[in-house]
C-alpha cells in the first residue's frame, strides 16, 4: 500500500490521505472546491466542479494515473438542480471516457462547498510503487 500526496491539490483537512495505491489501483479521497493553498475557489458550483477536477486530476497524476484510468466516480452534489450544469464539466474533463457513476444529493458538506467527487482508478501497471 502506498500513500499519495501531491502539492498541486489541497492537503487533506483531516485525518486521511489524498490517495492510496494498492493492489494497482487508485483509491482518491473526496475532492472539493479547494485550491492547493486551501482557499475556496469560488461559491458557485461550476467554479468549484472546475476545481474538484483539477484537484482529482493532480492526486491522479501524482499516483501514476489518469483521468482514461478512472472505473468510478461517486459525486456529492449539495443541489440537483445543479446536475445538468456538473455534467457538462464533468464531460469536458473526461472527453469520451465515461467511468461509471453514482450522483448522491446530500444534505451538507465539508466547508459547506457545493460538490464533492472522488474515484477509483486504475494504477501504470509497470510503475513500482515499492
Amino acid at each position: 500500500m502506498k500513500f499519495i500526496s501531491t502539492k498541486e491539490a489541497p492537503q487533506a483537512i483531516g485525518p486521511y490521505s489524498q490517495a492510496v495505491v494498492v493492489n494497482g489501483f487508485v483509491y482518491t479521497s473526496g475532492q472539493i472546491g479547494l485550491l492547493p493553498n486551501g482557499e475556496l475557489v469560488g461559491n458557485d458550483v461550476e467554479s468549484q466542479t472546475h476545481q474538484v477536477m483539477k484537484n482529482l486530476f493532480y492526486v491522479l497524476e501524482a499516483a501514476n494515473a489518469q483521468f482514461n484510468d478512472v472505473i468510478k466516480t461517486t459525486i456529492y452534489l449539495e443541489d440537483m438542480r445543479d446536475f445538468d450544469k456538473i455534467n457538462a464539466i464533468y464531460a469536458h474533463y473526461f472527453g469520451t471516457h465515461k467511468p461509471v457513476r453514482s450522483t448522491v444529493a446530500v444534505r451538507s458538506l465539508p466547508k459547506n462547498v457545493k460538490i464533492e467527487i472522488d474515484c477509483m482508478a486504475l494504477a501504470e501497471a509497470n510503475v513500482d510503487f515499492g
